[in-house]
């Protein structure tokens, strides 16, 4: 059984600095998976707003870039988010994922993707930014 967890979600000023990690097990080892994270602020639709492939790859929404960085850790079974000079358009429920798995590779453009486009999601943590 596939689990994703987040951690690390909470409240902080703009301006400030937030690290989320997503702790993956029970992916068949056989693939390999194309990772991202994804936001969903209330009354809007979720939305990626970062990728990593199995090399190291990444891809970010405009919104967010310079300010956030994704990572992966295969060996840890981790993905994480820094989030740094975060504003009030970053407060939404987190939320990492994990496609279907084959070779690796994130396909497509990051901001057209959907729920669909990722199998395996955690449960989501709250990011609140404070002006």
């Amino acid at each position: 059984q596939v689990h994703l967890v987040e951690s690390g979600g909470g409240s902080v000023q703009a301006g400030g600095s937030l690290s989320l990690s997503c702790a993956w097990s029970g992916l068949p080892i056989s693939r390999k998976y194309c990772l991202a994270w994804f936001r969903q602020a209330p009354g809007k639709e979720r939305q990626a707003v970062a990728s990593i492939d199995i090399d190291g790859g990444t891809t970010y929404t405009n919104s967010v870039k310079g300010r956030f960085t994704i990572s992966r850790d295969n060996a840890r079974s981790t993905l994480k988010l820094q989030m740094d000079n975060v504003k009030s358009e970053d407060t939404a429920m987190y939320y990492c994922a994990a496609d279907d798995g084959g070779i690796g590779y994130c396909f497509g453009a990051l901001d057209l993707w959907d729920n669909s486009d990722f199998r395996y999601w955690g449960q989501g943590t709250q990011v609140t930014v404070s002006s």
